[in-house]
């Protein structure tokens, strides 16, 4: 198995997917993503050369388990009555301009702030992580508000 770029000098690499807010997606791994950091490097799957990545051209980064997921599975939208607080933070739902909904925790979230990590509600969820760019977001809630949010998205998909 080949080792991968970095792994002998200590440098943890990581499977990322960066969701762009144009709708394009590129999927490999990263030694570099810094959240105030104005670019970092893919090295995308398949490829040899590294993609330089503007990050005010993303909605978010996802930082996955593994980079071809499963299609077949249906992520956990909600909480599933999941504490207001864990020590990945407290709770927060994001609703993103292209419709995306996603439900979690963090200890970073200010809507002053460029982005934030967003740790899943969702325990089987293929995502580790997703740092979320606030200027994607539609609508983002904490707290009560944030279970509101996602029991109003859970209804509009059982009505549809």
């Amino acid at each position: 198995m080949q080792e991968p770029a970095g792994e002998h000098l200590n440098i943890p690499t990581n499977r990322v997917v960066a969701h762009f807010l144009d709708g394009r997606v590129v999927k490999g791994t990263t030694q570099d993503f810094f959240p105030n950091r104005p670019i970092f490097r893919i090295r995308p799957t398949g490829a040899g050369k590294e993609t330089e990545i503007e990050c005010r051209q993303l909605k978010a980064v996802f930082f996955v388990k593994d980079l071809a997921g499963d299609e077949n599975r249906k992520d956990i939208k909600g909480f599933v009555d999941g504490p207001g607080e864990t020590p990945k933070g407290k709770k927060l739902a994001v609703r993103f301009k292209d419709g995306e909904f996603l439900c979690g925790y963090t200890l970073s979230y200010s809507s002053e702030r460029v982005g934030f990590f967003l740790f899943p509600s969702d325990p089987g969820s293929n995502n580790l992580r997703v740092y979320v760019m606030v200027y994607a977001a539609a609508d983002i809630r904490a707290g009560v508000q944030a279970d509101a949010m996602a029991q109003k998205v859970l209804d509009e998909g059982r009505a549809a």
